[in-house]
Formats: structure tokens, C-alpha cells, sequence
């Protein structure tokens, strides 16, 4: 498992810094890429969905982004303290009807001491 900094604790900085690093990787649509910015282990929730463990989440997103066309998300640091950011988001898409779609919401998380994201 590797570290990816900035680390914790954060400072607001660091904290600004980390999410702007996940707003670029999520921006990639790699799914691969981004999952790796995750525990083995995280847990998400997407609506009504549960997702488990980085497989399921580079399974989650590369469904995700078949059917959310020209996907662009920004990312924003809403609170931070010790080993936890909270994130609010807004992105959008089209689906192959070429209808746009807008979505927002937030994100809270939490590195543990070797510092991979586990929950979102």
C-alpha cells in the first residue's frame, strides 16, 4: 500500500491541495486510477447503491461512465480536522441522447494512519 500525500493531520492547505487531487483523478475517468486513491476495503454508498473494496469500486465507475458521457466534476473542501475532509461536489454529463444531466452532493473522509481514503 502506498501513501499519497498530502498526509494527515491536514492543514486547511494540505486539505485544499488533497481534494483538488482527487478532482483531477476523478477527472481522468480512469477507473482504475481512481480506485487506487481508495482502501482495499472502503466502503461507499451511491444513491441506493453499496459499493465494497476497490474491485467493486473500479467495477461501480467503469459502469458509470459508459452511460455519463463527457463526465467533469469539481470538487470542493467544505470542512477538515485531523484525519477527516468533508467535500461537497457538483458534476455533470449527457447521456448518448446528448441530454445533460447535473448532479451535486457531498462526500465525508476518513485516512487512517497509513493514509489511503476509506470511506466516501
Amino acid at each position: 500500500m502506498t501513501t499519497r500525500p498530502p498526509l494527515p493531520p491536514f492543514t486547511r492547505e494540505s486539505a485544499i491541495q488533497k481534494v483538488r487531487l482527487a478532482e483531477d483523478s476523478w477527472n481522468t475517468r480512469d477507473p482504475g486510477k481512481v480506485a487506487l486513491a481508495y482502501a482495499i476495503d472502503s466502503r461507499w454508498r451511491n444513491r441506493s447503491e453499496f459499493v465494497n473494496g476497490r474491485d467493486e469500486i473500479t467495477t461501480f465507475l467503469s459502469r458509470k461512465w459508459v452511460k455519463e458521457l463527457d463526465y467533469r466534476l469539481i470538487k470542493e473542501l467544505w470542512a477538515f480536522t485531523g484525519n477527516r475532509i468533508a467535500v461537497r461536489f457538483a458534476y455533470e454529463c449527457h447521456d448518448d441522447s446528448g441530454h445533460w444531466y447535473r448532479s451535486y452532493g457531498n462526500e465525508n473522509w476518513e485516512f487512517r494512519r497509513r493514509l489511503i481514503n476509506r470511506e466516501s
